[in-house]
């Protein structure tokens, strides 16, 4: 199996792209989906966010306050480095387990839908290939002040928090110009998804897995018969 990462800027529009590999049977990790999951009320991520926040960051219903938050967090960098220790940690073990899973279940490959894939640079390793969704500065400030109720000043500051989008483009294998119509975006995603389904990648990342534990295996038993390790019941 081998990962395709798409990432971008905020409201340059990641999720038009990564739902074209849906609709083709590909399966898509979403990190802002596993990172509203886990700070759900009661869970350990909420309770280090109220610790460390106060409840002013809850709303009556004891779920997060994400206007409030986010103002507090995108406007202090000290504070949104507070929220990102906290968060960071179990959104990364939680993708890691959920691609093992996939890997299991024969996957020849799937999608990681990562905003922050550069910024944080902790999955780099595992991705095969980069896909980033990119804009005019314009377009994604006026997409962003449409989506979200945020001043432009607070618009503004959520995008400058993250790489700038000409830099990701530098960095990526694939770039998808969202600008024009959501038809010609879905098509430039099929053609990604074309070529990684003709791909055989996934056949040699399994042969190497297979090869890596095989090596370690006959390591095991020859050492182990080299030295007389093998305990004394399981000799025949």
């Amino acid at each position: 199996m081998f990962i395709v990462a798409v990432t971008g800027g905020i409201a340059t529009g990641k999720s038009t792209v990564t739902k074209v590999f849906e609709r083709q049977g590909i399966p898509v990790i979403d990190a802002d989906k596993i990172a509203r999951e886990i700070v759900e009320p009661g869970q350990p991520c909420w309770q280090k966010i109220r610790a460390t926040f106060g409840d002013e960051v809850l709303l009556p219903s004891k779920e997060l306050n994400r206007a409030v938050l986010g103002r507090m967090i995108f406007e202090n960098k000290e504070l949104r480095g507070k929220l990102n220790q906290i968060t960071h940690p179990v959104i990364h073990r939680t993708i890691f387990w959920r691609v093992f899973k996939l890997f299991m279940s024969g996957h020849a490959w799937i999608v990681l839908d990562l905003p922050l894939l550069f910024e944080t640079g902790i999955l780099m390793d595992f991705i095969h290939k980069i896909v980033t969704v990119s804009c005019d500065s314009e377009k994604q400030l006026q997409r962003l002040l449409a989506r979200n109720e945020l001043s432009e000043t607070e618009a503004v500051n959520r995008i400058e928090s993250q790489m700038p989008l000409e830099k990701k483009c530098e960095k990526s294998h694939f770039v998808v110009d969202n600008n024009g119509s959501i038809l010609a975006t879905e098509e430039a995603a099929m053609r990604i998804y074309t070529m990684m389904q003709e791909s055989k990648q996934h056949w040699y990342n399994r042969f190497s897995l297979l090869g890596a534990i095989l090596i370690i295996v006959f390591a095991i038993v020859f050492l182990s018969a080299t030295f007389d390790l093998w305990p004394k019941s399981w000799r025949f």
